[in-house]
């Protein structure tokens, strides 16, 4: 071939899509030959050009992917408490924080390379052998080899190693659910589409890399290859797609520059005016001001919140999920909308036949999918509601029989499951066959027909009893048609009828039928409807999963939208829909309507839909990202190639554990390990148990740590003694941070947690209440620190070191009776109490470590403590710490009651 064939070449123009063009504006279009294909030498020239055949990726500096993972507010704020610390010559303290830091760091850095792991596995599924047809002759080529123009023999058990327009097409299926995400084999075919759009599932003359031959034979040229096909561009989206930050993270980073900016300016004008008053000497004035500043910056909340993240997670695995990065477990319970795919998730993927229609009745079937009962499959024929003999209408056990004799696929039982092999809809008819005999088929097959797209059926001839029959079964309209010749009187209308009665409740139909014949060895196509007579038809469902109602039900009432996007057509999706109560209302659209509106019109509008239907890849990550625009917060399930570009967009991906491929895995967030939609429920709930627990941990630290900063603080204003020694200090804070800051971890998620709608993660992790909160127990912890100390000192009663003491366990007491005021929403003395019983274990440590830090010599000496009796040393603290629970604990109880009085206002307003 001497016509050179430039990279622009290979572009398609608008006008000229690919599913139109004929054979011969093919072979002009690509410039190859539809029977001898390219030339070698032309085909070099080509592999040279344009590069070969696989989804190249670009390779990240290991180095720097891990030094990106301290560029974040939170990871400032621990390096500067690190330097703080160590400049103190707090060298197990600045350890501590260090190993936090780093630590961190390497978490972060490993969820990437797991993320960035998704494009090498897309790469894997190019790497095969292909029959492709140069100079004339049938040769084998690496699908890395392959280029625009080549002529590609596909035979079934192929993959398909790029993309295809198909000229030749043999009784061809080919398997897309990588693409499309349906598990259903689709027919293939080489004619023209003339249309101008085309749903990706619907294009019968195309064939894509990374999707699988499973019956017949075809010819194709290659129209794209490499980083160009279907599969490349979800490979470029995954790429393109940045990692969402969880709305937890943006909170405490906000939360931290404001806390640090907060720390560091009262640091330096409280420096500032320490030097023009001269009331301590310049290096008593820097440590003071050092001390303010350890002492105020909650340097346990990263760990804090790390290990209540963690321990969300563990939770999360022993219920069937496995959450791949910590923050994504707190997602969950922000989340407003979960998109969730169908098949197999909202469905069983167990096509089941529900309904049988003869020409005198119709029955309906029960059993769902391959369930069993005592080692047979379940199911019994209905009539009217009421069980009937099924045997007793001619027709129907017709069309048993050859529901059972004209499939292909194989019932499995293993280890007391059911499963199926071969096509989904023969599975649904062998089962039929399987409930109601109690035995599989025993076919004695002399000549077959398989499905064909020209003529929409498939034929079996067969031996029954020694006498022949062919049977048939196919589309319900080419059936009736056959029928019809063979019986003028055929009532072609009525029958159409039933058929729309059953497709309205999303039923797949099959239509059934069978003549004697007698000498005939093989089956002509031709004469096959000489003498057909129709059985009946048959409704097939997948039918949805009797968990997953309950499961959406619970969604809903928690305010989490839930929505439906399949390949499957609109009509059965919703449905479907209907049956799983997705919402009040289903609303359907479909992909060829979504690529009509541009981004700015699907944001306005994405939100009155709940099924997304016919949807492809590039569907899937403008929904996300359309929700996303609104301000939401997105949860995507998915299995497929198809869905990892918006698994990885969506602010929490999740993909399934057995079906999901790994693709899928990688670029999600969440995996869940039986495929149980129900467990998105639990990680919906145990994220707001989880958000709950670390907004208390902030609720916490912050005034206890903000406390010892305002004594500090105060007493310098004061011009007075500190009450608190610098190694106090930080023993206030180490004792903290490996006790009684970890209560939170342990306490039970509240009853009201599945009945409030998501958080608005817009407004922060505080609300206005809290800051006022944080504040007032704050002053009102570092006042009786302050105040007692004072006291005691000034009166004589007790000396420096003596009243130090006392008010080391002051600010612990404040704390002490803080938690339990803080622990949850109920007043302290109710049923809840106890709930949480590591508090009080904790509780006891922290006491423990309290008078081993007052009593042991060599504390003393570190830490400038002394014997103090138990009078100012326990009760006065004890004192000070009941204070601090009843004026927090009225000002909760008259939170609940004006929350009570709003609830029955509005309620009165209904």
């Amino acid at each position: 071939m001497n016509a050179k064939m430039t990279k622009e070449a290979q572009k398609v123009p608008p006008d000229k899509q690919l599913w139109r063009l004929s054979t011969s504006e093919l072979e002009q279009q690509f410039e190859t030959n539809s029977e001898n294909g390219l030339s070698s030498k032309e085909a070099e020239r080509r592999l040279r050009q344009n590069g070969p055949n696989e989804l190249a990726t670009v390779k990240k500096s290991k180095l720097l992917q891990f030094l990106l993972q301290f560029n974040n507010a939170i990871t400032y704020i621990l390096i500067a408490a690190a330097i703080i610390t160590f400049v103190m010559r707090h060298y197990s303290d600045a350890a501590v924080i260090g190993f936090v830091i780093v630590a961190n760091a390497i978490i972060g850095y490993v969820q990437e390379r797991q993320a960035d792991n998704a494009l090498s596995k897309i790469q894997d599924l190019l790497v095969s052998q292909n029959i492709v047809v140069r100079d004339g002759h049938k040769i084998e080529v690496a699908a890395k080899d392959l280029v625009v123009g080549d002529l590609v023999d596909l035979e079934a058990g192929d993959a398909v190693p790029a993309d295809l327009r198909l000229i030749a097409a043999d009784n061809l299926r080919i398997q897309e659910s990588t693409l499309t995400g349906e598990s259903n084999s689709v027919e293939k075919g080489e004619d023209p589409i003339d249309a101008d759009k085309v749903a990706l599932a619907e294009r019968a003359n195309m064939a894509y890399a990374s999707t699988a031959v499973t019956q017949g034979s075809a010819m194709g040229i290659v129209v794209k290859t490499g980083t160009d096909t279907e599969i490349g561009s979800i490979q470029q989206d995954v790429s393109d797609v940045k990692e969402q930050v969880t709305p937890l993270m943006k909170n405490l980073n906000r939360l931290g520059v404001n806390l640090s900016l907060f720390i560091v300016v009262v640091a330096v004008v409280l420096f500032i005016a320490g030097l023009f008053t001269k009331i301590y000497s310049l290096p008593t004035l820097t440590i003071a001001i050092i001390t303010m500043v350890v002492g105020s910056i909650p340097e346990g909340l990263p760990a804090s919140t790390s290990v209540v993240l963690a321990r969300g997670v563990q939770t999360m695995t022993k219920k069937g999920a496995i959450v791949k990065n910590l923050p994504a477990v707190e997602t969950l319970g922000a989340v407003d909308i979960v998109d969730t795919d169908k098949t197999g998730t909202l469905t069983k993927n167990e096509m089941t036949v529900t309904d049988v229609v003869t020409a005198k009745h119709h029955y309906t079937v029960s059993g769902v999918g391959f369930a069993t009962d005592t080692g047979n499959v379940d199911g019994e024929v209905l009539l009217d509601g009421q069980p009937t003999d099924w045997r007793a209408d001619s027709d129907f056990s017709e069309l048993v029989e050859i529901a059972g004799l004209t499939s292909d696929a194989e019932l499995v039982q293993q280890d007391d499951q059911w499963s199926i092999t071969g096509e989904p809809t023969d599975g649904a008819l062998t089962t039929l066959y399987h409930k109601l005999e109690g035995h599989a088929p025993d076919i004695d097959e002399i000549d077959s027909l398989p499905f064909d797209s020209a003529y929409r059926y498939s034929a079996r001839l067969v031996d029954v009893a020694g006498q022949r029959e062919l049977m048939v079964k196919g589309a319900p309209d080419t059936i009736f048609e056959m029928v019809k010749k063979a019986d003028a009187s055929f009532d072609v209308t009525g029958w159409q009828a039933k058929v729309k009665e059953l497709s309205s409740k999303g039923l797949r139909v099959v239509a059934l039928g069978s003549v004697p014949v007698k000498q005939i060895d093989e089956i002509n196509p031709d004469e096959i409807s000489a003498a057909i007579r129709l059985s009946g038809v048959v409704g097939i469902i997948d039918p949805p999963r009797e968990e997953v109602i309950p499961a959406i039900a619970n969604l809903r009432r928690a305010g989490v939208q839930v929505n439906m996007i399949t390949g499957d057509h609109p009509d059965t999706a919703t449905a479907i829909a209907k049956q799983l109560g997705l919402a009040e209302s289903i609303h359907a659209i479909t992909g060829p309507e979504i690529d009509e509106l541009s981004d700015e019109e699907l944001t306005k509008v994405i939100g009155k839909y709940n099924v997304f239907a016919r949807t492809t890849p590039a569907n899937k990550l403008r929904i996300v990202r359309a929700q996303q625009a609104n301000a939401k917060i997105v949860a995507m399930t998915g299995d497929g190639v198809n869905d990892a570009a918006a698994l990885k967009q969506a602010n929490i991906g999740i993909a399934m554990g057995i079906k999901g491929t790994e693709v899928a895995k990688e670029a999600a967030n969440m995996v869940l390990v039986n495929d149980s939609f129900t467990t998105i429920v639990d990680a919906v709930a145990e994220g707001r148990h989880v958000f709950d627990n670390i907004q208390k941990t902030i609720r916490f630290l912050l005034p206890t740590s903000f406390a010892e900063g305002l004594v500090v603080l105060i007493s310098m204003i004061m011009g007075q003694e500190l009450p608190l020694f610098p190694t106090q200090l930080l023993w206030i804070n180490t004792v903290s941070a490996l006790t009684i800051q970890f209560a939170f971890i342990f306490e039970p998620a509240e009853d009201s947690i599945m009945i409030r709608g998501p958080r608005d993660v817009t407004k922060g992790i505080l609300s206005k209440f809290d800051v006022v909160e944080i504040t007032y127990v704050s002053i009102l912890i570092a006042s009786l620190g302050i105040f007692t100390f004072d006291r005691f000192v000034n009166s004589g009663v007790l000396t420096p070191v003596l009243a130090s003491t006392m008010t080391v366990n002051i600010i612990i007491f404040g704390k002490i009776f803080y938690l339990f005021n803080i622990r949850n929403s109920y007043p302290i003395f109710s049923k809840h109490f106890f709930e949480n019983k590591a508090a009080f274990v904790i509780i006891a440590i922290l006491i423990a470590l309290q008078a081993f830090l007052i009593y042991v010599p060599f504390m003393q000496e570190i830490f400038h403590t002394a014997d103090v009796n138990f009078y100012y040393g326990w009760w006065v603290p004890t004192v000070c710490g009941l204070i601090v629970l009843a004026v927090t604990e009225v000002v909760k109880l008259t939170r609940l009651h004006i929350a009570k009085l709003r609830v029955k206002k509005n309620k009165l307003g209904a």
